[in-house]
């Protein structure tokens, strides 16, 4: 790489945007970094008002084609201005893409099919995550489809879909319900836009009870829309109300004591499932 390829920005995350999303216009294929996911709130301006919006202001003349970075610090006493997950916002906005994978081969297969795409991506990565190891394909062509889940594990009494970090507690959650002889088929959405909907429709179909579970804040979040969907597009699957698990609808606090059991833990996964049962 070197310095041609790798560029050392100064701490203004609005101007770096705006010169990755000019790099894009002009041919380029640019990642733009901002480091914390609670950064992407300086950055709005640009990636709302420009980078997803200028194709369709100009009637497809212009192409963005821009990865915009980040991962959220959501545990460690990151505290409040700092530890946001700010995904449901993005989702929002027209023209925008949403990754958040959750494995090495996803997030390289992921990254690849987004560096490709003709959009802008946006990826949220999770800080929890990163400790995870496993097995990436060396095949360069190697690409994860945007907009395709993945069925972790397959079950027939309920459907938990767990979007990004969430996804820890879930599998412990689901391993521990195994040893009860509940079966639950876990899925990670991998693309927060657009969803796979017909992924989570055919597991619904066969369990017919769901429970989403993610960190964000419980108003309007991956959820609330998957939920909305799931009862428009296939209420007549269902055989218990949705349930979703999420942060509370406050700011993460700074305090060890009190993060501990901020977000969905296995415990809370757990009692959540078996109230569907």
């Amino acid at each position: 790489f070197g310095k041609h390829r790798i560029w050392d920005m100064p701490i203004s995350e609005g101007s770096f945007t705006g010169v990755g999303i000019g790099a894009a216009i002009n041919g380029l294929r640019p990642i733009v970094d901002l480091g914390f996911a609670s950064f992407a709130y300086l950055a709005s301006d640009q990636i709302i008002n420009q980078a997803s919006k200028l194709r369709y202001m100009t009637g497809g003349q212009i192409d963005i084609p821009i990865v915009i970075r980040c991962c959220m610090f959501s545990t460690g006493s990151m505290a409040a201005q700092h530890a946001d997950r700010p995904y449901p916002l993005f989702m929002n906005v027209p023209g925008l893409k949403i990754i958040s994978p959750t494995s090495p081969a996803d997030i390289k297969g992921l990254m690849k099919s987004a560096i490709r795409d003709g959009d802008p991506v946006l990826v949220f990565e999770e800080k929890r995550l990163w400790p995870l190891k496993g097995n990436v394909p060396t095949d360069p062509d190697h690409l994860v489809p945007i907009g395709k889940a993945d069925v972790k594990r397959e079950g027939s009494n309920v459907t938990l879909i767990a979007i990004a970090g969430a996804l820890r507690p879930a599998l412990d959650a689901v391993e521990a319900l195994a040893r009860e002889g509940i079966s639950v088929e876990v899925i990670d959405p991998r693309t927060l836009k657009p969803l796979d909907h017909e992924t989570f429709k055919t597991s619904v179909a066969k369990t017919g009870r769901v429970v989403i579970v993610e960190n964000a804040h419980r108003v309007c979040n991956v959820g609330s829309e998957i939920a909305a969907v799931m009862a428009e597009e296939a209420f007549e699957l269902l055989k218990q109300p949705i349930l979703r698990l999420s942060a509370p609808d406050i700011h993460v606090p700074f305090s060890p004591t009190l993060e501990k059991n901020f977000y969905p833990t296995k415990d809370s996964i757990i009692a959540a499932v078996r109230r569907l049962l």
